[in-house]
């Protein structure tokens, strides 16, 4: 168990719970109106509520990918490290890609400022 501070573990479990759920606005809800967001999926960078939620349109019409976060650990200023195993789908269901990544937050004031995507070794890896 990470000290990070209940109101940021909270804030991202909310943030994770509403992308899985395919609920844009409490997604974004959790969001600062000009945060800083990766197109992971299509590469470069999505700015403010409105960009972001034009990337998960059109990224959910393509793929259906599941987030599940797995440990947060606090790192240095406001920044958070998430380590989330991700599960990607066609739409047909079938699995395309199934491992462990990092999301590395900026946190400020209460919202998620930004996010980036990193590499991780897998849980219990020993790495």
């Amino acid at each position: 168990m990470s000290d990070l501070p209940t109101p940021n573990r909270d804030l991202l479990r909310a943030a994770y719970a509403a992308f899985n759920a395919r609920n844009i606005d409490a997604a974004l809800a959790t969001m600062a109106p000009d945060v800083a967001w990766p197109k992971a999926f299509k590469g470069g960078a999505a700015r403010g509520h409105d960009e972001v939620r034009a990337y998960w349109t059109e990224q959910w019409s393509e793929i259906d990918p599941h987030v599940e976060p797995t440990a947060f650990d606090p790192e240095a200023g406001d920044q958070v490290l998430v380590h989330v195993h991700q599960v990607v789908r066609d739409l047909t269901g079938a699995v395309i890609a199934d491992g462990y990544v990092g999301h590395r937050f900026t946190i400020e004031a209460g919202w998620i400022r930004a996010m980036e995507v990193c590499p991780l070794p897998p849980p219990d890896s020993g790495a």
